[in-house]
């Protein structure tokens, strides 16, 4: 039989490498919805054409949810930036074009952004009423797009094989504003390292002819939804974030 190598796991997932095959298992009780969405967002991306790592079957394995991938020979961006920070600045270079190329594409049949945004800010428990108000008129207003967007593009989810990349973890996805999807690679990226983060937006901005301002505005937005996942580590930067204001 084959062997069966856990690669990574957090509180919610088991991940394991079998032979040219990758298994995301799930912890007991974690919610059916949200693995059967997993896997449907990504087989709906799968479709477009996109290098994202085939689904190859949903099962239960001793009671537990399992997602079936396919396997991408590689290393992660993330790992290459850090193994050669000397190339950050050609390593960020290409995630922007990958990002821009991703952006190019629709899938009607995802989630809309706004509405899932809507929800996350609604339901949110740390933040006041007046803040969540101006939060919400902030997203009424801004335009609706129904571009393909990734919702957690960062280095360690783009894995690199030669001149090519695959971008993994499309749990997330929607269809909506690409500078909302900039704008959460953005605060993800500045968790980590803020000079990165500047000099990404700097590029999208440089590359789409889009005002950084507009980019900016979506920054309360986004943090907010980033809010929801509840992420300690994170939670003092987002909340930062997340006053609503003009930027200049």
């Amino acid at each position: 039989m084959s062997k069966r190598e856990l690669i990574a796991e957090s509180a919610y997932k088991k991940i394991y490498r079998e032979d040219n095959k990758i298994i995301k298992m799930f912890a007991e009780g974690f919610p059916k919805s949200e693995v059967l969405n997993e896997a449907l967002n990504t087989a709906r991306v799968e479709e477009i054409g996109l290098n994202v790592g085939k689904i190859m079957e949903v099962s239960v394995v001793d009671g537990k949810w399992a997602i079936t991938k396919e396997y991408i020979e590689g290393k992660t961006l993330a790992e290459h930036m850090k193994e050669e920070p000397d190339k950050a600045e050609q390593f960020i270079d290409r995630m922007v074009d990958l990002h821009i190329k991703i952006n190019t594409h629709t899938c009607p049949l995802l989630n809309r952004m706004k509405e899932k945004m809507t929800r996350q800010i609604q339901e949110l428990d740390m933040i006041d009423e007046a803040t969540r108000y101006e939060l919400l008129t902030r997203l009424d207003g801004m335009p609706k797009h129904y571009k393909l967007c990734h919702g957690d593009f960062q280095p360690s989810n783009i894995i690199v094989q030669g001149d090519d990349m695959y971008v993994i973890d499309w749990v997330h996805a929607t269809q909506g504003n690409a500078s909302a999807d900039v704008a959460r690679t953005y605060l993800l990226l500045s968790l980590d390292n803020p000079f990165f983060a500047d000099m990404y937006m700097d590029k999208f901005c440089e590359k789409t002819n889009t005002e950084k301002r507009y980019v900016q505005q979506w920054l309360p937005i986004v943090a907010a939804a980033q809010l929801t996942k509840r992420r300690p580590e994170e939670k003092e930067l987002l909340m930062k974030w997340v006053d609503v204001c003009e930027y200049q």
